[in-house]
């Protein structure tokens, strides 16, 4: 497979270069009604004075020519009963799009009336739309110019104002339609990216700021050009390039949040003792070894002015007629602080109490993006990206200072003993994704496009630090039960990655109400990962010799001197858990696409290969030595059928099937510790899900710009993957197959409307955006027994046979007001809200098998909250720019609860397992283009 890309990369490549010069532009835009209040004008016609060049408007006023060369034009605008105009003097530069944007009446408009801009010519709204509506899938894309006006800062808030899609402030996911992470599939400029978390399938996308991105589209449905691992979505993140012959501008921002403000936070904000090796946002103290047990501190520092802050600068030039060059990159610093209660129980009864669980954060984000741009014709484009990502995050967890801690194993509750545990931990992610893609027309009706690209990462916990101490009004001993209560340990991921995909578009016919094209293609995938993690630890020869003054000066008996006199010993057998993972996938695909009239009907299939194979060494297992072996070769089919009611209506019909894979982490079973001891750990017996997806929508556009649908969908999926509650152990969590079948279905509205647009004197805009989402989830829990029909284990528990969907919500609304003025110099406002209701964290899981009514672990559930964020921002002259941003303005409540029945009451309560706020973040940036 790899010379077969490789053979088809020089190919294409020798074609390149042997192609003829040549640049050319393109004239776009959007004609309106000026009889009917500013509504598109559909079926006039449009020409190009002096050429055979000719178009009609579609049914949203929406026209376009391609492959125009340079130079100036006059168009041309006319339809029956309406004055005819002319506008001149149309500039059309190579390589950008002009968007001409213009009405018509019944008296003839003036140039006054006409809108003509030039950018980049995929950056534009009007080019965004034309594509979406050209989609076979159901999808909305949103461009950096809109995200401008808006003044939104990064891609996870992007995703937000595309109907359908929230966010959670406590995990960090993104939702579309209810479904999170497992659903879903992110791409970068169409190819897969890694996760910078290794707890996740998707990046995060806060880290991509929106001055390294040209547009973010979400395909709600499936088609087989794109990776079969999905049921609810694909978000594909396209790069920017240069707009204009040449960029430069540069901005600073700072600000804080609301929880680090607090009184006893600001003035001693704790950060771990490696941010004394952590310069610029890169850790470069080395790992966690035997020399740092002794000679390393173990008390946290402060920071001197949590404040957060960022900056940015971009540049970019055009070089002649082909060759864009564009670097941008930024830096942004955030400070965080989160207090709250912590709760577990085993069996319905109390395992560990924590109710004072602080959490001190703060994280780097480094991000740069160059991109080379090179058209050697206008039938042959290639471009090339290199994105790097530097995240480092440092985090400070304490416990039962409040002299409340109880932890199960350590002591027991009327022994006057409390117990206290911090946890300083670093994290570095390094992500550097490099690709190569390519556009060629070969030919009239023949467009072929191709990308490759090479992918690192390191995730690593260089050195985590870890304290469990005991202690009362008198005393401080150190933890003692289990040993490596007192520890320094590593963990280290490395990934690397290779994928490719070529695809070819034949248009077979093309006519006024019939056309009929054929595509075809390959996509190819290589994942490999190593990873070792390992524990050093002190412990004393004695229980209770070493006595430290506080929780604070714990430092003060790991000293060298009592690891001389034999008082304190270092603890380093405990042998390093090692996994090493591969994921190979390799895919072909065809898709034919017919349009008839009103109708299109899009049909294709796709074949897919997927290798899955995890080897490991680790201790939490009998043997230590194990693998996991999956292979799933399967077609996905996928059918998208529109039909056009009218000019304004559309009926659509989407059906799939597509799978769910594991993720490394869920099938390796490596335990990882949380900083509140709460354990993940891996399944190796963990198979993928298949899923059955059927949508059935209906969209109205009552004028440019607005859109009112609903959408009815339904999902199956066998054998889906739940975290769950693992049996016969505290605080244990892992990923089983736990159901036979869960069953979604549920309704969805979406809208986008213009409450108030006025056009002439003080203009402005005031839009409404609002969509919601219900959805109605179950699965069964099954018994699993082997193939003599011996009992094995049960998920059932309670009396329960079924339960929900983990991780979805059965309401989502999103709503976001924006307003806007139209003068010299804009003021823009834009106010958006999130709600999702609750959602199970964790299914529940019986405690013992045999008595699994009486003895388990309920489901712990999310509880749904709501997010406001605002965004404020003025023009100021032609130069400058200010925004306010302020995000998690209600600052709700985080928590999880769970159903608690003692056996000794018969009572049933709900209690608390988790709470916290994470803060307001107020923020005022400043940005300056040359």
């Amino acid at each position: 497979m790899t010379r077969i890309f490789t053979t088809a990369f020089l190919f294409l490549m020798t074609l390149s270069l042997q192609a003829q010069n040549g640049s050319t532009g393109s004239i776009a835009g959007k004609l309106t009604d000026k009889e009917m209040n500013g509504e598109p004008l559909p079926f006039a016609n449009v020409l190009l004075k002096g050429t055979t060049k000719g178009a009609t408007t579609d049914m949203n006023g929406l026209y376009e020519f391609k492959s125009l060369e340079p130079g100036k034009y006059t168009i041309v605008f006319s339809f029956v009963g309406y004055e005819t105009i002319e506008v001149p003097n149309v500039d059309v530069v190579a390589g950008k799009v002009t968007e001409v944007n213009t009405e018509l009446g019944s008296s003839a408009a003036s140039l006054d009336e006409v809108v003509i801009t030039t950018v980049s010519r995929r950056d534009s709204e009007v080019a965004l739309l034309l594509d979406q509506k050209k989609a076979i899938e159901i999808k909305e894309s949103i461009g950096a110019r809109e995200l401008a006006k808006l003044g939104v800062s990064d891609v996870a808030t992007a995703t937000t104002r595309i109907s359908g899609v929230s966010s959670s402030e406590a995990s960090g996911d993104i939702f579309v339609r209810g479904l999170g992470d497992r659903y879903l599939y992110t791409t970068l400029n169409g190819l897969p990216i890694p996760s910078d978390d290794v707890e996740r399938k998707n990046i995060d996308l806060e880290l991509f700021p929106t001055g390294v991105i040209r547009s973010v589209g979400i395909s709600k449905t499936y088609t087989p050009s794109t990776s079969a691992d999905q049921a609810s979505g694909n978000i594909d993140i396209s790069t920017r390039e240069l707009v204009g012959s040449e960029e430069l501008s540069a901005g600073i921002g700072a600000g804080v949040n609301t929880n680090v403000l607090k009184d006893g936070v600001f003035n001693n904000f704790k950060v771990s003792v490696n941010t004394k090796k952590s310069d610029f946002g890169f850790y470069t103290g080395g790992k966690a070894s035997e020399f740092k047990l002794i000679y390393q501190d173990w008390t946290p520092g402060t920071a001197d002015l949590p404040m957060n802050y960022k900056y940015s600068l971009t540049a970019g030039k055009r070089f002649g007629e082909k060759l864009e060059v564009l670097v941008t990159g930024s830096q942004d610093v955030s400070y965080g602080y989160t207090k709250g209660e912590f709760r577990e129980f085993r069996a319905n009864f109390i395992n560990d109490s924590i109710s004072d669980a602080e959490i001190f954060s703060k994280t780097i984000n480094t991000t740069g993006l160059a991109t080379v741009a090179y058209e050697f014709s206008n039938e042959h484009y290639v471009r090339g990206n290199s994105l790097f990502i530097n995240k480092l995050a440092d985090e400070v967890y304490e416990g039962g200072r409040n002299g409340e801690g109880y932890i199960y194993e350590e002591t027991d509750e009327n022994d006057n003993w409390s117990q206290f545990v911090r946890d300083q931990n670093t994290k570095q992610t390094r992500l550097w994704i490099n690709q190569l893609l390519g556009e060629h027309q070969l030919g009239e009706n023949n467009n072929l496009h191709w990308a490759a690209g090479f992918n690192l990462v390191n995730a690593d916990e260089p050195n985590r630090i870890r304290n469990e101490v005991n202690f009362n009004e008198d005393e401080v001993n150190l933890g003692n039960t289990g040993g490596y209560q007192q520890r320094k340990s590593y963990q280290e991921i490395d990934d690397y990655e290779f994928n490719g995909m070529i695809s070819d578009k034949l248009q077979i016919t093309k006519g006024e109400n019939r056309n009929l094209d054929v595509s075809f293609g390959g996509n190819y995938r290589f994942k490999k990962r190593d990873f070792i993690s390992r524990f050093l630890g002190l412990e004393e020869s004695s229980t209770g010799i070493l006595t430290p003054s506080s929780v604070d000066n714990i430092s003060e008996v790991f000293t060298e001197a009592n690891l001389a006199n034999g008082t304190l010993d270092i603890n380093n057998s405990l042998q390093a858990d090692r996994y090493r993972a591969n994921l190979e996938s390799a895919a072909g695909f065809t898709m034919f696409n017919l349009g008839l009239n009103k109708w299109n009907l899009n049909a294709g299939a796709r074949y897919q290969q997927d290798e899955l194979d995890v080897v490991y060494n680790v201790g939490n297992i009998p043997g230590r030595i194990g693998s996991s072996n999956m292979s799933y070769n399967n077609f996905y089919p996928a059918l998208n059928l529109r039909y056009a009611l009218n000019k304004k209506n559309n009926l659509r019909l989407a059906s799939s099937k597509t799978l769910t894979l594991p993720e490394f982490k869920e099938v390796a079973p490596f335990e990882y510790v949380s900083q509140t001891g709460q354990v993940t750990r891996g399944n190796p017996d963990l198979q993928a899900s298949t899923n059955y997806n059927f949508d059935l929508k209906w969209e109205y556009f009552p004028s440019t710009g607005e859109l009112i649908s609903l959408t009815a969908f339904y999902k199956k999926i066998e054998d889906p993957i739940n975290k769950v509650q693992d049996r016969g152990s505290a605080g244990v969590f892992s990923f089983f197959n736990a159901g036979k079948q869960a069953e979604i279905y549920g309704l969805e509205l979406e809208s986008k409307l213009e409450l108030i647009s006025i056009q002439n004197g003080a203009a402005y805009d005031l839009n409404l955006g609002f969509n919601a989402s219900r959805m109605w989830h179950s699965q069964d829990l099954k018994e699993v027994r082997d193939a003599d029909g011996t009992f094995i284990r049960t998920f059932q528990y309670k009396g329960l046979t079924e339960t929900g969907l983990q991780g979805a919500s059965d309401w989502i609304f999103n709503g976001s007001l924006n307003f806007q003025t139209g003068n010299e110099n804009p003021f823009m406002a834009s106010l958006v809200a999130n709600y999702a209701s609750d959602k199970i964290f964790a299914l529940g899981a019986p405690e013992r098998q045999s008595e699994s009514e009486t003895f388990y672990n309920d489901a712990i559930v999310e509880k749904g909250f709501v997010t406001l964020n605002a965004v404020l921002s003025q023009d100021l002259g032609e130069h400058w720019s200010l925004k306010f941003t302020g995000k998690n303005l209600l600052n709700p409540k985080i928590e999880r609860i769970q159903k608690i029945k003692p056996s000794t009451t018969g009572i049933e309560t709900t209690e608390t397992v988790r709470s916290y706020t994470r803060g307001a973040v107020l923020s005022l940036g400043i940005n300056y283009s040359f």
